[in-house]
């Protein structure tokens, strides 16, 4: 969903989307997604396994001593690293750069999934 609350800012912002963005069909698809997850509890139940291993990850980071930028209660954890951890990471893992703490740190943000196994954190974890 997109909320504008300023419309001046974006000129002809619903034009562009109908003539380029085909909203309608994109709608339509949208809602059978919509659909799809809600029936069953599919979007909790897959949320919730997500978040689980975001909660596992958070607790092994701070179990290192690792500092989170903030606390978060989602399938995403933003830690604080040092540059040169960070840089020695991104050679082994992908994660976001989320934006630079201060000369010597960056907050990067690390994502699970529906996907993630235990022994996708495990493997980060051991690498950190």
């Amino acid at each position: 969903a997109v909320v504008i609350t300023k419309p001046d800012l974006i000129p002809h912002f619903f034009t562009i989307i109908k003539q380029h963005g085909a909203l309608l069909a994109k709608g339509r698809i949208l809602g059978i997604q919509f659909d799809t997850l809600f029936t069953d509890d599919l979007y909790y139940k897959i949320s919730k396994h997500a978040i689980d291993m975001a909660e596992k990850l958070k607790n092994g980071l701070m179990e290192k001593g690792y500092r989170l930028y903030f606390e978060s209660p989602t399938n995403q954890q933003f830690v604080v690293l040092e540059n040169r951890k960070m840089e020695e990471l991104s050679i082994k893992v992908s994660f976001s750069f989320w934006e630079a703490y201060d000369g010597d740190h960056t907050v990067v943000r690390f994502a699970t999934s529906w996907a993630t196994q235990e022994s996708d954190v495990d493997a980060l974890l051991e690498v950190l």
